[in-house]
């Protein structure tokens, strides 16, 4: 695995939370990980997730100790918005974010990219956060949250993936409702799925 694109059911799930425990996991096996936040919106004068994610990375791989939060970002735009939304000016080239991509990679064992919120979130008007999946052709991992109603954007999620054929793995966050989780989500997902596991206890199994 060269590379890993991290996504979820929608916004505030926690992508950026299990990027970061992932370069944790990756830099404690003696990986060189890179990151990329190709878009991120709601950005005035810091790029919040991109500075976050930068800051861990810098820590464990000195390539990426020269750069600034706008390096590892291929567009930010002020709304927080969709992509496409906060695009007023509908300046996004996929070809600027792919070029990037390639770039970013070449200073790493192993790129985490992390999406802006679900699967079907417009980058532009004909083109959404799976299909810049299936262009960049990477394995995926798919962030579900532990609220009530988790089941369905879950299962959707899912669907969606795999009705592109893209190579996904999928991980609960147990962030909200945790002890509702254990009764209201929890016994649906043991009786449908072989197993799942949560960001908290699961990400090694990614990379055996």
């Amino acid at each position: 695995m060269t590379s890993l694109f991290i996504t979820a059911t929608g916004t505030n799930v926690g992508k950026t939370h299990t990027t970061l425990a992932l370069i944790k996991t990756l830099a404690s096996k003696g990986y060189c990980v890179g990151v990329y936040k190709p878009i991120e919106t709601g950005v005035t004068h810091t790029a919040p997730d991109a500075t976050i994610l930068l800051e861990a990375c810098q820590k464990v791989n000195e390539n990426f100790r020269d750069l600034n939060p706008f390096d590892i970002t291929a567009y930010t735009f002020a709304l927080p918005a969709a992509p496409f939304c906060a695009d007023t000016e509908q300046m996004i080239s996929i070809e600027k974010i792919i070029t990037k991509y390639h770039t970013l990679s070449k200073l790493c064992d192993i790129l985490l990219v992390e999406g802006a919120g679900g699967l079907y979130v417009p980058i532009t008007k004909d083109f959404h956060m799976i299909d810049l999946i299936q262009k960049l052709n990477i394995k995926t991992l798919l962030v579900t949250p532990s609220r009530l109603g988790c089941i369905n954007d879950t299962l959707l999620s899912i669907k969606a993936l795999k009705s592109r054929d893209i190579d996904f793995d999928w991980c609960v966050n147990i962030h909200e409702d945790k002890e509702d989780f254990k009764k209201v989500t929890q016994p649906y997902y043991d009786a449908v799925f072989e197993e799942w596991w949560r960001v908290e206890d699961g990400l090694d199994r990614l990379f055996q």
